[in-house]
């Protein structure tokens, strides 16, 4: 048995279940042995890349068809809203599934070192971390300039349902696509811990930030530093629960304030590459980042949770 102390956030070790799971390793080394196996990971990574493609293009053709042949209407609608966050849910399962068929471990294994979701975590992160993002949120709002639109009642209220409900989903998929299955795989190219978080961080946070298509150096900045802090803040507590909460509320605050403010949201995503940030764009990645840093100084004794399997 193993005598685990609460230290913040983390704690230096945890007891997952039994099954085909390493002892003693990092979260981002899950996958890791003595062959790399880069193909297999390469060939995962296409895999997930696909699904997220497949899902969401799924999703928005059936959302098109009913508002077209339903609804008489086109273009960014709750509908679609709700069918590309249900998509991008889908990658939990889907994440999930392909780290079983490809490195044969439970799929509780990927919310986090013990084997399940810690709720605890979660709650403790939602009511501590949360407003900490969203007061950054709001005040980019402020001085984000953009086009508007008016937004029926109707819409608002879908907007906001579907906001609160779904989105949260949304974001978790792409931690647990991004932050869990891609950061293990690219984690377990390296022979050593750090070398693996480093490449891990340094390549989930460039091909996401480079995912959501802009080249403005103000918003491309601002997700690598979101990004990269999501993926040390995963490394350090050992699983996918504080980063699920920082992303939940970052989309969520983000969907809100923009319908609020009738901000054109089909507009702006379709013209990602158009999009000329601001410096308050920084802000929300930097509190973030500091969020992160003060994980790293809290954990800087014992290292990041470990998984230790009895045996």
């Amino acid at each position: 048995m193993t005598n685990d102390r609460e230290q913040g956030f983390s704690r230096p070790k945890a007891v997952a279940p039994q099954g085909h799971l390493p002892t003693e390793v990092e979260y981002h080394r899950a996958f890791a042995g003595r062959k790399r196996h880069i193909l297999r990971g390469l060939t995962v990574i296409l895999l997930l890349f696909g699904g997220l493609i497949g899902f969401a293009n799924l999703g928005l053709a059936g959302a098109s068809f009913i508002d077209a042949n339903m609804f008489g209407r086109s273009g960014f609608t709750p509908l679609a809203h709700a069918a590309t966050s249900l998509a991008l849910a889908l990658l939990i399962p889907y994440s999930m599934l392909l780290q079983r068929v490809f490195y044969g471990l439970p799929a509780g294994s990927l919310h986090s070192v013990t084997g399940c979701f810690r709720f605890d975590m979660f709650g403790r992160s939602l009511l501590v971390i949360g407003p900490l993002v969203l007061i950054p949120m709001s005040l980019t709002s402020l001085f984000m300039p953009g086009d508007t639109i008016t937004w029926s009642h109707v819409d608002v209220v879908a907007f906001f349902i579907t906001g609160m409900i779904l989105t949260p989903l949304a974001a978790a998929g792409e931690e647990y696509g991004f932050r869990g299955l891609m950061f293990r795989i690219v984690g377990s190219w390296t022979l050593a811990p750090l070398s693996g978080a480093i490449l891990g961080i340094i390549l989930t946070a460039g091909l996401f930030s480079l995912f959501h298509g802009t080249s403005d150096p103000y918003l491309l900045t601002s997700y690598l530093v979101l990004f990269s802090s999501l993926a040390v803040i995963t490394w350090r507590t050992g699983g996918l629960e504080v980063a699920v909460v920082i992303h939940g509320v970052y989309n969520v605050s983000g969907l809100v304030l923009a319908t609020a403010l009738h901000v054109d949201i089909g507009g702006a995503l379709a013209g990602r590459s158009e999009i000329v940030g601001v410096p308050a764009n920084l802000l929300p990645g930097l509190v973030v980042g500091a969020i992160a840093i003060l994980l790293v100084a809290a954990t800087w004794k014992d290292g990041p949770l470990r998984i230790d399997r009895q045996r």
